[in-house]
């Protein structure tokens, strides 16, 4: 399945599909900080993924498991810089306990940082998981962390988990927003949307367009 369209992280959601309309009479404005923090509360403990299916624009609605509890770690801390549509200054390895956050340097686009534990028997490069099994990716698991970055914002928005990476392994590092969409009405979609997806429309999502990557924690 090729990623086509719409939304984004979990415990609240990351949608790989089509695009939802906006919500007509359900926008109810609120602070954007305050919106981001939103997706990762509402469905606690819980990932879902919305995946899109053929054409008929329906979805299917994954539940995986239970999101782990953020940790007290304290590490080095690495900054990544979000581009269209790239994470750059990306080492290749960290060690446990390296706490990630995200600079935005996008004139307009939002980014987003999604870290996907991938499991111990999979062999595949990053490459080939995105072209040939993003669902499965997706739903194998709940996300380490959720950094979100409006442009031209110098504080990211730490939505799900502390950006803190603490078991060894390799991880994907995903961005799904939708392309084009405003920041100002995802994160308004956001508040409104008490912790479900945000109704909002866009194009595909960025990971769609090359922005992902791999990050091995070593213990």
């Amino acid at each position: 399945m090729s990623p086509r369209a719409q939304h984004r992280p979990a415990p609240a959601i990351i949608a790989s599909g089509c695009t939802a309309p906006a919500a007509a009479g359900r926008h109810t404005p609120g602070p954007r900080r305050a919106a981001g923090r939103l997706l990762g509360t509402g469905l606690v403990g819980l990932a879902l993924i919305a995946t899109a299916c053929g054409d008929d624009d329906s979805a299917t609605v994954t539940t995986v498991a239970e999101t782990p509890a953020t940790s007290a770690a304290t590490g080095p801390t690495v900054t990544v810089r979000a581009v269209d549509f790239a994470f750059q200054d990306l080492p290749t390895a960290v060690t446990a306990g390296t706490r990630f956050t995200l600079d935005n340097t996008a004139a307009t686009e939002m980014h987003e940082m999604v870290a996907i534990p991938i499991a111990a028997d999979e062999t595949r490069p990053i490459g080939e998981l995105v072209r040939d099994d993003l669902e499965a990716l997706l739903t194998s698991a709940p996300p380490a962390f959720v950094v979100l970055a409006p442009p031209g914002e110098a504080d990211p928005i730490t939505a799900v988990g502390d950006g803190v990476l603490t078991s060894p392994g390799r991880y994907a590092l995903v961005c799904m927003i939708p392309t084009g969409v405003d920041p100002g009405v995802y994160l308004d979609a956001a508040a409104a949307s008490n912790g479900g997806p945000p109704q909002v429309e866009g194009g595909p999502p960025h990971v769609a367009h090359g922005m992902f990557a791999e990050i091995t924690v070593t213990g």
